[in-house]
């Protein structure tokens, strides 16, 4: 366990957590998929802490089918943010979309929460901390990096901690800091059979018979300088359809322009799931693969959470940020006095574009012999 989970968080407010016991706790983290599961193992934590209490998580449409289902959930509010906003700024539907705002906000107001925790620190989280009617509003206080003052809708405010920490890390530091520990790091996502009974039907529609035998790669994320060349993927891609392995691509609808270059790119034959899974039918897949290579982005962590390892392709972004938690993981970047940058535009990209394939099939020679 990381050195800064050995001791408290000193508080502006001392807090007994021994006679604290909410009967409602309210989450607050509703984007991105990645960032949702980061802080699957903070609700772990708060389960054991208080296991007799009502748990609502607030989460965005995206990423919803993350925490769906999840066993340590008493319930899900799903924002639909970004469709509203988009409706209201241009559509037949405004005023469905302002009904459908109102009967959310009424959800999130019919509840007097005990507790209420904003491990997102956003603007956007922050209105809903306003909106709510939680007695106790708990997040980090001034000086989290793009914060945008979201700690002013707070009444309790943990001391901030250094952005270098991992993400999952922060987010139990937080809890930490009003006094509730944490010994083991759980992410807990819900699986189900079926998830597991579906994948491995669209992998036999597609001719793969062993699940066991796939490597699937997710080469696509949304900021330009997380891309990597995709002569690259299909080069790594080759190497492992040598190796006997069944190469599966991964990603949204909206990536199989990226995918089906890659693909048209490679001398041996590969599948594309773009568009094909839910989030849990991709974890399931990620569930019976030896390892996922992946650029840095959501999928890279759904694989993290359900134990398999991961090559993972950094280059603008900071890994000990925010990269595959856990110990069985390879980062692979490229050492330069620009990166991280933690940029999503970049004029040159050298951090990505020097990156040799040979480095990753390095990588994922490593993890596949460990395996």
């Amino acid at each position: 366990m990381p050195e800064h989970f050995l001791h408290l968080i000193s508080l502006n407010k001392a807090v007994n957590s021994t006679t604290f016991q909410p009967v409602h706790i309210l989450i607050i983290k509703t984007s991105a998929i990645g960032d949702v599961i980061h802080t699957l193992p903070a609700l772990h934590s708060l389960r054991r802490h208080y296991p007799q209490a009502h748990i609502t998580w607030v989460v965005e449409e995206a990423a919803a089918d993350i925490i769906a289902g999840h066993p340590e959930l008493d319930r899900v509010l799903i924002s639909k943010r970004k469709r509203w906003v988009q409706t209201m700024k241009s559509g037949p539907n405004r005023l469905q979309a302002w009904q459908e705002l109102r009967a959310f906000l009424r959800e999130l107001r019919d509840t007097r929460y005990d507790l209420l925790i904003d491990f997102q620190g956003l603007l956007k989280s922050g209105m809903l901390v306003a909106a709510s009617r939680a007695k106790r509003k708990v997040g980090f206080g001034r000086g989290m990096e793009h914060a945008e003052c979201s700690y002013i809708f707070l009444n309790e405010r943990v001391p901030a901690v250094d952005m270098n920490i991992h993400a999952v890390e922060r987010e139990l530091m937080l809890l930490e800091g009003i006094g509730i520990k944490t010994d083991e790091v759980v992410f807990n996502l819900p699986l189900s059979d079926e998830n597991f009974r579906q994948v491995e039907s669209l992998l036999r529609s597609r001719g793969i018979a062993d699940p066991s035998r796939i490597i699937p790669i997710n080469p696509v994320a949304t900021w330009p300088t997380k891309l990597w060349d995709n002569a690259g993927f299909a080069r790594v891609a080759d190497w492992l359809a040598n190796q006997g392995r069944s190469v599966v691509f991964t990603g949204g609808k909206g990536d199989r322009p990226v995918i089906d270059d890659i693909i048209a790119r490679m001398q041996q034959p590969a599948v594309s799931l773009a568009g094909e899974t839910t989030l849990k039918t991709l974890a399931a897949l990620y569930r019976l693969a030896p390892l996922v290579v992946s650029t840095d982005t959501g999928p890279m962590h759904l694989a993290a959470a359900v134990g398999t390892p991961v090559v993972a392709v950094f280059g603008s972004t900071a890994p000990w940020r925010t990269g595959p938690y856990g110990e069985r993981h390879k980062v692979v970047r490229l050492d330069l006095p620009c990166s991280p940058c933690l940029k999503r535009e970049c004029d040159h990209r050298r951090c990505m574009n020097d990156l040799a394939p040979e480095q990753v099939i390095s990588a994922v020679e490593g993890l596949l012999a460990g395996s």
